[in-house]
């Protein structure tokens, strides 16, 4: 029952708890980006992921506040299924805003972790899941995030596992490790 894709990188987590639905050839990309995201930026996150669910394409994000809660809920308002790559251990709800949301997603989607159970969020796990997104999903959708985002981590971590990223313009225009990585030949800037 291991997600098929992520079984595939270089640096999969030797096991996941889950809670909800495993679909192990689950094709879904990420939608990743800022916690104190602009209006444009909720805009664009809302159309990613509306995108994707009218595509029968999953929403993957990592059930933080800001893009990630947006994408989540917009998948979940359509029925489209969701994908929550969290930080800490599953039986933890971080950030606590987000229990309700991580609850339906449990119930609706897939909430995964590589953490023991009671884990609790610290520097290293985020950094981690933002690799295990990657791995994931098919590819990752950068829709907004700052110089020293760790969205940048996600971004990089996709490269090396051989997955396109969507960069916004924003990004790519507005940031010096956007407007690096946009030079390349798998990341394609939008909007």
């Amino acid at each position: 029952r291991y997600p098929s894709r992520l079984a595939g990188v270089f640096d999969a987590p030797p096991f996941l708890f889950a809670s909800g639905s495993v679909v192990p050839d689950d094709k879904g990309m990420s939608v990743v980006g800022s916690r104190k995201m602009s209006p444009a930026g909720e805009s664009m996150a809302r159309d990613a992921a509306r995108i994707l669910g009218e595509r029968s394409l999953t929403v993957i994000a990592g059930l933080a506040e800001g893009i990630d809660t947006v994408a989540h809920r917009t998948a979940l308002d359509m029925g489209a299924r969701t994908v929550a790559v969290i930080g800490t251990g599953i039986n933890r709800y971080y950030p606590a805003a987000n229990r309700r949301l991580q609850d339906e997603i449990a119930s609706a989607g897939l909430v995964l972790s590589q953490f023991f159970p009671d884990a609790p969020p610290t520097r290293q796990s985020f950094p981690m899941r933002n690799g295990t997104m990657s791995g994931y999903g098919m590819a990752t959708i950068v829709i907004e995030a700052g110089e020293r985002s760790g969205t940048r981590i996600q971004a990089r971590r996709a490269a090396e596992h051989g997955r396109p990223v969507i960069l916004s313009r924003r990004v790519a225009e507005g940031t010096d490790w956007g407007a690096a990585i946009a030079r390349n030949p798998w990341v394609y800037v939008v909007g």
